[in-house]
């Protein structure tokens, strides 16, 4: 008599797509998951602001970080005391001669343009939320010709996304599998 063995077959092509579909599936619900715990910024309530300096030379660079340290108290001060996207342009209205002003005597003989429109803005990752690349509202302060590579969400950071106001009192974060997988040896 012949002994027993066991008969081994090929794997099929399905059940060698099935892991790596599995794997897909499991990152997209932790992505889900990622994005219901942080939630979104609206990119429409924010007053950006974009600032070029001539060029890329570091004399340029000098004359533009030296506007910005004039200007930063200013515009900070300004979102400080705003609580709408509406109040915030009235006050950043209000500081554009002053911005001007003082642009003006750092530049030099540099011509400063500073006007509201609609500026292209590069995608950014703010944490865990994206802002994909598009125009959006926004202050463009230009120095000479314009032409250095200077975003002023780099320097203000908080302009761009205005922090929402802290919250009294901060709830206790719990994870219910946690508590109950606790709760059961408790």
């Amino acid at each position: 008599m012949l002994p027993d063995y066991e008969i081994k077959q090929k794997p099929t092509k399905i059940e060698r797509v099935i892991p790596f579909a599995e794997f897909i599936l499991i990152l997209i619900m932790i992505q889900c998951v990622l994005g219901l715990f942080t939630g979104t910024e609206s990119s429409e309530d924010t007053i950006r602001f974009r600032m070029l300096a001539h060029s890329n030379s570091a004399a340029d660079q000098a004359i533009k970080e030296e506007i910005q340290l004039q200007i930063q108290p200013l515009v900070e001060n300004a979102v400080t005391q705003s609580t709408s996207k509406q109040e915030l342009g009235e006050n950043l209205a209000a500081l554009e001669p002053t911005i001007l002003q003082i642009a003006t005597s750092i530049a030099g003989e540099q011509a400063v343009t500073l006007e509201r429109k609609e500026a292209l803005f590069p995608a950014k990752r703010s944490g865990l939320v994206f802002h994909p690349q598009s125009e959006y509202d926004a202050y463009l302060l230009t120095i000479g010709s314009g032409r250095g590579d200077n975003w002023w969400c780099a320097l203000f950071p908080k302009i761009c996304f205005v922090d929402e106001p802290e919250k009294k009192e901060e709830e206790k974060v719990t994870f219910f599998l946690w508590e109950w997988i606790t709760g059961l040896f408790s």
